[in-house]
């Protein structure tokens, strides 16, 4: 009997091992940029992709957020105008996640962008790592 529960107890945790190790699929990406970007952007862009008339622009159906992925990723990893980077805050996966799901959302229609592309960019702009710095920012 005991030799039975060690062998159950085995195959649960390399059942939980295997389950915890899948790849991310899309949806699971989808929700983690949503929530990147409730906790990042929502506050001035509003939840809604909206943003504020006169304050902080629409991402919902805004050309420049759908269109090139290279241009889409500077506004995050350098800053724009009056917003922020997030280059010392968020890595490039989750800059990826937020930057898919918000050109996926609110009607946009436009391809996601890969951890890579990301990484690629900040490379090319010589910006360094994420801090995970609360400061990181630059707000």
């Amino acid at each position: 009997m005991k030799h039975h529960i060690l062998t159950l107890a085995a195959l649960l945790a390399a059942a939980h091992g295997a389950q915890a190790q899948a790849p991310a699929t899309a949806s699971s990406a989808t929700a983690d940029g949503k929530t990147l970007f409730a906790k990042n952007c929502a506050a001035c862009h509003q939840a809604s992709g909206k943003g504020i008339p006169g304050a902080f622009p629409a991402l919902a159906g805004n050309a420049f957020v759908q269109g090139a992925p290279d241009d889409v990723a500077t506004v995050l990893l350098k800053g724009r105008g009056g917003m922020p980077d997030f280059s010392g805050s968020l890595d490039d996966a989750e800059i990826a996640q937020v930057l898919s799901y918000v050109r996926s959302s609110w009607g946009n229609n436009a391809a996601p962008l890969g951890e890579q592309q990301v990484g690629a960019r900040r490379l090319a702009l010589g910006v360094g790592p994420a801090t995970r710095s609360r400061f990181g920012n630059k707000h």
